[in-house]
């Protein structure tokens, strides 16, 4: 990777945890304060755990755990959909444009963020088969 690639991952990297943490918050926020389920907060709280999981791999760029998490926030995004389009209270549609928000900024990071490796991947499995077929 030359060094202007390995500046403009970085700015990748770096939103992509801006975005995974932003969303655990708005996660956490939401359903404890600003418009819980039920009043004084609710279990719904328990799905921010999921993201969790790959805030360690994420903030240590690695490679496979950015991989299968942004596979993971697609759930996040379907979810943010679904409340933004059908809750009946205008602050959790708000906040479901909001964790739609996230959701893709997060999913662009980690896919841009991962375009090099794979490119890099891709040229190295070509050579090892051109290699074998000699």
């Amino acid at each position: 990777m030359s060094s202007s690639q390995a500046h403009i991952a970085r700015y990748f990297h770096a939103g992509a945890i801006v975005s995974l943490i932003s969303l655990i918050l708005l996660c956490v926020a939401w359903e404890l304060a600003l418009a819980p389920l039920r009043p004084g907060g609710s279990w719904m709280v328990l799905k921010v755990i999921p993201l969790l999981l790959p805030l360690r791999g994420v903030l240590k760029r690695d490679v496979y755990t950015m991989q299968w998490s942004s596979m993971l926030i697609l759930v996040y995004l379907a979810e943010g959909l679904v409340r933004a389009t059908s809750d009946a209270s205008h602050t959790s549609m708000l906040l479901g444009w909001a964790e739609v928000a996230l959701s893709c900024v997060y999913f662009l990071c980690a896919l841009l963020y991962l375009h090099p490796f794979k490119k890099a991947a891709r040229e190295i499995a070509r050579q090892a088969i051109q290699k074998a077929s000699q």
